[in-house]
This record gives structure tokens, C-alpha cells and sequence, in this order.
């Protein structure tokens, strides 16, 4: 898989960019500030729905423009299909493959995919948990693009069940219609729940042993890394899931173990208004020898940590059906010492494509050279 051709409308600082691309190695040079990771951020933005740096679609837009539009053309196994996308923040963003209008957004996940390393990366180590079920889930939706539709019902879910949780924790519990309402919604958290929750154990499971390679790879003297998914139903989760090797999770028996925990939380759950069980209080656990990566790791070995995962995921979705991913390496050369460079260099230049941005030429191994282009205020030149 590998793009062949980026156009963005006020998007960010871009007033209108046509960025020509080919299969290997694109370097994209220029001052910080002058949008290279913006042009980063829009390819992924068709990959994920979603930026890397920012929450909501408004500051994706130029000042003073409505709306951004984000033109790809993507090749894989010899077909061409180009995807397009209006972002517009207020109403609903739309878009096209091959210039026919698609149902959802959503409907053109799939087509590209991407795997990104930026210094944001640094907060899946030393971020809160909600960084790393984000990294699971667009992770997941990379590699099933129908998760993207799970994800969305259980936020629906989550939200609705809390509203009647504090309205009828409000009323002390007592109201018969409220309590008997909670268990439809009871009913909807786990089953929508137990398929977001078994696509995660599965996931982790596969990508363990992808990211334990990894770190022992850019980092072969620091203690060996791991990862777990970690649940509020551990106890009660049959031997197996979750762990590399192991048991499959199985959505059907995940429904009546959070139907139980459900239950059994019922009145702590109407005490504090919020739901205190399913995926969105699990966490991603990444642990150096015997001691959690966070509070604990060096700068060095957060760094090696956040780059494991990421060329973990790019091995994992590599070695899988719907095309090998695009490698997107944004200004991470220059955090790097000698070792991670090198490694990181010699994973991206096996990569089908990989684009790369760099504030100088020095930044950027000599093992990656193919087109060059310099990014300057408002223009991008090819070198």
C-alpha cells in the first residue's frame, strides 16, 4: 500500500498544497513551523478519522475558512482508489471514494492505513490510561475498520447509562421505572461492551510479543518489555484471554461476566453516578522487567517504550490482510540516540512507504533516501 498523491485544502496552515508521492522513502525537510507535521497529521487524519495532536476537528481548519478538504490517492495491490474529506466543524463531515459520495465518513476507513511515531508518542508511556485505550482502539479499527463502529455505539451507551445513573441515583434508587430502564441499558453496555472488550484481548494478545521484539530491539540492554491488558474483570476473565498464546476471548461469555460485575456495582454505581465497569476503565499495561513503565522508566527507556508499540503495530498490521500499512515518522530522528535511529531507520526502509519529516537534513539516516522535498512558508518544493 502506499499514497500516491496528498492534496489539502485550508487545512491547518495550508492554504492548498499538491504533494506528488511515491512507493519507499519521502523526506519532507524544513524550520519547525512551517507545516510538515500538519501535512503528517492530514494522512492520518484519512487513515483515522481522527488527529494525532488535537481532540476535536476545529483546529484542523485554516483561520477564517469553514471547512479543510484532505484529497489522498491510494494504491494497493495495483488498485488505485482516491478518497476525499470535508472536515467541517458544527455539521457533519462528509466524504467521497472516487468521487461518489459514501453513507458515513467511517464508510472509508480501511482504505489507507498508517502507522504514525511522533513525539506525542511519549505520553503512551507517561500519559493517563485514557492515551493508551486510545492507542488500542484506533489500533484496533486499523485493523478491523468495523470496530469504528463499536467504539462509537459504546460511547453512546456509556453516555445515556450515566445520565439515568445520576438521575436515578438523585432519587436514592427508589424510582421502580428508572431502576428497571438501568437494566436495558445494562443490557446494551455488555453486549456492545463484551465486543469492544474481547477485540482488545485478542489484539493485546497478538501484539505482545510483536512489541516485546521491538523494544528488545532498539533498547537490547534495558530490561525486557511487556505488555497486559488489564481489566476490572481479571479475576473473573477465563485463563487465557488476553495473554499471547493463549485463549481466545469469546464475546458471548464476556456479556454475562459483565452482566454480573454490573450487578454487583449496582450500588456504588448509583451512589457516584458513573459506571464504573467495562472497557473505559481498563488499562493497557506496560511493564520493564518487574516494575510498570510509568513513574519508573528512564527517558531513554519511555522513548524506546513509545517506539516499540508503534513499530510492534506496524509489524502486526504488516503481517496481516489489507496491505502494509504507510510508515509516518514525524521529527522523531532528532529525539533518538544513535541505537533507536538505527533501528527505527532499518524498519523504515523495508517499508513499502514511508514518509519522514525533519527539521534538517542531518536528522535523517542516510538509509531512507529517495524524493526530497522542502517545506517552506506556504510552499513544498521538491529538492
Amino acid at each position: 500500500m502506499y499514497l500516491r498523491h496528498l492534496q489539502v485544502t485550508d487545512f491547518r496552515s495550508w492554504e492548498h498544497v499538491d504533494l506528488p508521492l511515491e512507493p519507499g522513502p519521502t523526506v519532507l525537510v524544513g524550520q519547525n513551523g512551517r507545516g510538515k507535521t500538519n501535512l503528517v497529521e492530514a494522512i492520518g487524519y484519512v487513515a483515522t478519522l481522527g488527529s494525532h495532536r488535537v481532540s476535536t476537528d476545529a483546529p484542523l481548519i485554516r483561520h477564517g475558512c469553514e471547512r479543510a478538504l484532505v484529497r489522498v490517492a491510494v494504491v494497493n495491490e495495483g488498485r488505485e482508489l482516491t478518497v476525499e474529506l470535508e472536515i467541517a466543524p458544527g455539521r457533519a463531515n462528509r466524504a467521497r471514494v472516487n468521487r461518489g459520495a459514501v453513507g458515513r465518513p467511517r464508510d472509508v476507513l480501511g482504505i489507507l492505513r498508517t502507522v504514525l511515531f511522533s513525539p506525542e508518542d511519549l505520553a503512551l508511556v507517561r500519559g493517563d490510561p485514557g492515551e493508551r485505550r486510545r492507542f488500542l482502539d484506533e489500533l484496533l479499527v486499523l485493523r478491523a475498520p468495523r470496530y469504528a463502529g463499536v467504539r462509537s455505539e459504546y460511547e453512546k451507551v456509556l453516555k445515556q447509562r450515566n445520565a439515568l445513573l445520576k438521575t436515578a441515583g438523585k432519587r436514592r434508587g427508589n424510582d421502580p421505572y428508572a431502576l428497571s430502564t438501568l437494566e436495558v441499558w445494562d443490557n446494551h453496555l455488555a453486549t456492545v461492551g463484551a465486543q469492544l472488550l474481547a477485540a482488545r484481548l485478542n489484539l493485546v494478545a497478538d501484539l505482545a510479543p510483536h512489541a516485546a521484539a521491538a523494544y528488545a530491539g532498539v533498547a537490547p540492554d534495558s530490561r525486557p518489555a511487556k505488555i497486559a491488558y488489564r481489566s476490572r474483570l481479571d479475576e473473573a476473565l477465563p485463563e487465557g484471554y488476553g495473554v499471547a498464546g493463549g485463549a481466545r476471548a469469546e464475546e458471548d461469555t464476556l456479556v454475562e461476566i459483565l452482566l454480573q460485575a454490573l450487578g454487583e456495582s449496582r450500588t456504588a454505581e448509583l451512589e457516584r453516578g458513573v459506571s464504573l465497569v467495562g472497557p473505559h476503565r481498563d488499562e493497557l499495561e506496560l511493564v520493564l522487567g518487574e516494575a510498570p513503565a510509568k513513574g519508573y522508566a528512564s527517558h531513554g527507556e519511555s522513548w524506546s517504550f513509545a517506539l516499540a508499540l508503534r513499530l510492534g503495530s506496524y509489524e502486526l498490521l504488516r503481517g496481516e490482510a489489507g496491505g502494509e500499512p504507510v510508515l509516518l515518522l514525524d521529527d522523531v530522528f532528532a529525539e533518538l540516540d544513535r541505537r533507536r535511529r538505527a533501528r527505527l531507520a532499518e524498519v523504515a526502509a523495508s517499508a513499502e512507504q514511508v514518509i519522514v519529516t525533519a527539521a534538517v537534513d542531518e536528522d535523517v539516516p542516510g538509509e531512507l533516501t529517495g524524493a526530497r522535498f522542502v517545506v517552506s512558508e506556504g510552499e513544498v518544493k521538491r529538492a
